[in-house]
């Protein structure tokens, strides 16, 4: 683990600042030519956020492509995996160093990466097969394991009801899905398999830790009792692919993108008014010809009112949940953006791109939905 100091700047280090213990402020940027006299006010814009300035870049940690990038649970902390096989660990408040770059944790590109819940652990997957445990603390690796006979595409946790334990779930090209024991005394056997019978894209907890819901290439998701270690039903709609899964704030919805460039989000309570189960059916973020496993997120300082997903014409889309409206398209990125995801606590939203670097800006508390 390679100690970094403070970047240069446009690395994650700008000029004006919001002091956390006040309140949000209007900051004005004037623009000059070096004469007083042809000063002329640019914008005001209204601070929502304990950041540093209202965009942030985070760049200069990887050489290749980000295909995840995540707040831990604090929100203090943000990693990112890349397909330059480096994991790198960042202060989400000034002065938004890159603290840690974890270099020789797989040998083929990290393709997803989630914070545990309970511990200062860092959980990966890659194209090697394998799903790594590292200590963030200390930078070193407490865990390898050889989870799969394929391609692991995506990764999530969850604590299993009160016994304190976290599982982990892995999806795998190799077509199946496979349950594993977190913590120090895991073992490096999966204590459930579910075989779906193609590849596996991604794989998301339920909010009770009992089921496990499972995008797959048969443009499916599947939805898995852990109980009954079998199939429960499973939920239809997109024409392709789904990207990515993600879990509401509040457990009842269920986003997923897709290669056919739809974004829908599924009614999963046990009781849906939609016998389709389908909430919401969401455009404006392309998926690209690309194949890209595009992940996506929902707002959590705000219960869940909003939910995003990047696109290959290199923005990023926010719309509100019950009207569908798009609310924003966010510039800024030079590649497809792969990950998005929002700040635990604040109005942040975090991007990743295949141009190799992290955008961090804050968006406003409340809007019209």
């Amino acid at each position: 683990m390679s100690k970094r100091g403070a970047p240069p700047l446009g690395q994650g280090a700008l000029v004006k600042r919001a002091r956390s213990n006040e309140p949000p402020t209007n900051q004005i940027v004037i623009s000059s030519s070096g004469d007083d006299r042809q000063k002329g006010l640019v914008r005001s814009v209204t601070r929502t956020s304990s950041l540093e300035a209202p965009i942030i870049s985070l760049s200069g940690a990887h050489s290749a492509e980000i295909f995840s990038c995540r707040f831990d649970p604090s929100g203090q902390n943000i990693a990112a995996c890349s397909a330059d096989r480096s994991v790198s660990l960042w202060r989400t408040y000034p002065p938004n160093t890159n603290y840690g770059l974890l270099s020789s944790l797989h040998k083929a590109p990290i393709l997803d990466l989630q914070w545990s819940l309970n511990s200062p652990t860092l959980y990966t997957v890659s194209a090697d097969h394998t799903l790594n445990m590292v200590d963030v603390t200390t930078g070193q690796r407490t865990k390898k394991i050889r989870a799969h006979r394929g391609i692991v595409n995506s990764l999530d946790r969850t604590m299993a009801g009160g016994a304190g334990i976290e599982l982990i779930a892995t999806g795998s090209d190799d077509g199946t899905v496979r349950i594993w024991e977190g913590g120090e005394d895991c073992g490096k056997q999966s204590i459930a398999v579910f075989e779906i019978g193609c590849p596996v894209t991604s794989v998301c907890w339920g909010a009770d830790g009992q089921n496990v819901y499972i995008g797959a290439l048969d443009n499916e998701i599947h939805v898995y009792d852990v109980r009954k270690n079998e199939q429960v039903y499973s939920l239809a709609g997109h024409g392709d692919t789904p990207t990515s899964l993600a879990l509401s704030p509040n457990g009842s919805y269920l986003l997923s993108p897709s290669f056919s460039s739809q974004t829908i989000i599924h009614d999963i309570r046990p009781f849906s008014p939609s016998p389709s189960r389908i909430h919401r059916v969401l455009q404006g973020a392309p998926a690209g010809f690309e194949n890209t496993l595009l992940k996506g997120a929902w707002s959590k300082d705000d219960d869940g009112r909003r939910v995003a997903v990047g696109g290959a014409d290199r923005m990023v889309c926010i719309w509100a949940v019950e009207s569908g409206r798009v609310l924003y398209k966010l510039p800024g990125h030079k590649g497809t953006v792969t990950s998005v995801d929002f700040h635990p606590k604040e109005p942040i939203i975090l991007t990743g791109s295949k141009d190799g670097t992290m955008l961090m800006g804050e968006i406003e508390h409340s809007v019209a939905m």
